[in-house]
């Protein structure tokens, strides 16, 4: 008999003895350990979700999952995670134990965390050092323009190819300062690729269920795991490096021009409780490996597969498409002509345009609440007991958020299926040019994006959050230590929130009392980035990014399917949950219309 079949046994009846004879107080209602157990070990991650959503409609928007020594709390309400992560978010700020433990993701609530999240926010996400990247973001769309100009086939383009390759584009240069040449980021591209795709599918996240016995018990994993990680130090390490030489060959260039996120982290010192790396404080090169990796991972897929939703439902629907059209024209103008291959773009949107489109911001928050690219945020842990909702949450469980559930909620949600940016628009506010600031001011096109998000998100989990002490939430106890998990997918699905949930409907993005506030500060309607204080720092550059690309590829080109073929929108999970049969386009410039 193998030893990890007997390991695995032998932990699973101390489990469930445990279960027995330290029963917690009034946890949330939920499935037995033994079934739990079962579905664990006979169900692929990738195919989870329907069961968790099976689980909310059975027990409600509050359940508990046990697995092995860990108490899973789900929430799938978006009252329920406003209350947890807003209202007492100081008690479910803390995350689960990985396997990587130094990023801003993955990091306990703590110095080391906050040292890293404010580096991030205040280096390299504040508003001035985004305006800084202007002409970098003009330079990727000239890139993705010309990648879909040449590949122009009878049968459309597949164009989340195209996506994914120029947001790594831009992503690698803010990440290392460096334009990579396209040899190098589809290196880039595939090591990020692996690592992503084994710890979506499981192969890689059970050991971080068994952190320490993961080594013995799923040994050849763990070697798998190693050697992923050292491929990706092995492309990425040189990076780092020839930055860092440049930096020393050149003090002022990270001052004077473009700040690279490499830049960030090289003084960066450590508190001095986290001094136990050997390194006096600092940064490891393979650390600051895994905080670039964490940088690129955040910023690539997921706005890719954003857009390709947002994108998809521009050509499903072309009303809305000529909406956001004459919204932009009456903007900026009438597009110029396409350039030919190698010549620059004569103009572009730019980020001042772009805050006087408010149609174009009901297109993005509806893209996002009909299709979150992350079904769950990243799950939470409690960091001490607490009460939610008459239940107690205990210190150390693991609370999950089903994020694209309360997108489709129909109680918060008129029509939660249909796609209708105008849910979130509150006025027209149109000027005259397309630029970064111009967008904050097109409602409809950022609904567009919202309501891409919401309907097929990314990721239909966010990182789970760890418990730092118990808690109740709706009368059940979260022990402290519990991780956390947020089920997005289920959240902007939500029919007590989301009016035809399953419908692409970026009106419902469209307010009368300002801009929709996707932070969730105010509320939880759809939390495509999460929520509270673990809330993604990129939050702002992923929607400025969405806007801006899809701005200037509505200005340039008018999309459509070949021969009216009907657009897909059938979901497959991956690291992100993507478009089942991707979306293949035809495009014609503006100027012959």
């Amino acid at each position: 008999m193998e030893p990890w079949f007997v390991i695995i046994v032998s932990l699973c009846t101390a489990a469930v003895i445990w279960s027995i004879l330290v029963r917690p107080k009034k946890l949330p209602p939920g499935p037995s350990f033994l079934y739990s157990t079962y579905l664990m070990l006979t169900t692929s991650l990738l195919n989870f979700e329907p069961i968790l959503i099976n689980l909310n409609a059975r027990y409600g928007p509050l359940f508990t999952l046990p697995i092995g020594f860990r108490t899973n709390i789900f929430v799938g309400s978006h009252s329920l995670a406003h209350q947890v992560l807003v209202q007492k978010g100081a008690v479910f700020s803390d995350r689960p134990k990985s396997v990587i433990t130094r990023t801003i993701a993955t990091s306990s609530y703590g110095s080391t965390w906050r040292l890293f999240r404010r580096n991030l926010a205040s280096e390299v996400m504040h508003p001035a050092r985004i305006r800084s990247y202007s002409w970098a973001r003009k330079w990727v769309l000239q890139v993705l323009i010309e990648r879909l100009l040449e590949r122009q086939e009878s049968e459309g383009i597949k164009v989340v190819d195209h996506f994914q390759y120029a947001m790594f584009c831009l992503l690698v240069f803010m990440c290392f300062g460096e334009k990579c040449d396209e040899s190098k980021i589809k290196e880039i591209v595939k090591i990020q690729r692996n690592l992503l795709l084994n710890f979506a599918s499981g192969r890689f996240s059970v050991l971080t269920l068994f952190p320490k016995l993961g080594k013995i018990v799923f040994k050849n994993r763990w070697k798998e795991f190693e050697k992923s990680r050292s491929d990706r130090d092995e492309v990425i390490v040189p990076l780092i490096k020839s930055r860092i030489e440049l930096l020393n060959s050149e003090p002022q260039l990270g001052k004077e021009q473009n700040v690279a996120y490499v830049d960030t982290m090289v003084n960066l010192q450590l508190p001095e409780e986290d001094l136990n790396n050997g390194n006096d404080g600092r940064l490891t090169y393979m650390e600051m490996a895994s905080m670039c990796s964490e940088f690129l991972n955040a910023g690539t897929d997921t706005t890719s597969t954003a857009l390709q939703w947002i994108m998809a439902n521009l050509v499903k629907h072309p009303s809305i498409q000529r909406k956001l059209y004459e919204e932009i024209v009456a903007v900026v103008g009438p597009p110029p002509l396409v350039p030919s291959p190698g010549v620059a773009l004569e103009s572009v949107i730019n980020e001042e345009d772009l805050q006087k489109m408010p149609y174009l911001k009901a297109v993005v928050l509806e893209g996002l609440r009909r299709h979150p690219p992350n079904h769950f945020v990243l799950p939470h842990r409690v960091m001490k007991e607490v009460e939610v909702q008459g239940y107690t949450i205990p210190q150390g469980a693991t609370i999950n958020f089903m994020v694209a559930e309360m997108g489709l909620d129909p109680k918060v949600w008129d029509e939660p299926i249909e796609f209708k940016p105008e849910r979130f628009l509150v006025n027209d506010g149109l000027e005259s040019i397309i630029n970064e600031e111009d967008l904050e001011k097109m409602s409809y096109l950022k609904a567009v994006v919202l309501e891409g998000l919401r309907r097929h998100p990314p990721g239909h989990f966010v990182l789970p959050h760890r418990v730092m002490k118990e808690v109740e939430v709706q009368g059940y106890t979260i022990p402290e230590g519990s991780t956390i998990n947020f089920m997005v997918g289920e959240m902007g699905l939500d029919q007590k929130v989301w009016d035809d949930p399953m419908e692409f409907k970026p009106e419902r993005f469209l307010v009368n009392d300002g801009v929709f506030d996707v932070t969730g500060r105010k509320g939880i309607k759809m939390m495509p980035f999460g929520a509270g204080r673990r809330i993604c720092p990129g939050s702002d550059l992923a929607l400025l990014h969405l806007e801006y690309f899809v701005a200037n590829l509505i200005w340039y080109f008018h999309w459509s399917v070949p021969d009216g073929s009907p657009v897909d929108l059938s979901e497959k999970t991956e690291f992100t949950v993507v478009m089942k049969n991707p979306l293949r386009a035809q495009l014609s410039s503006r100027v012959q219309e």
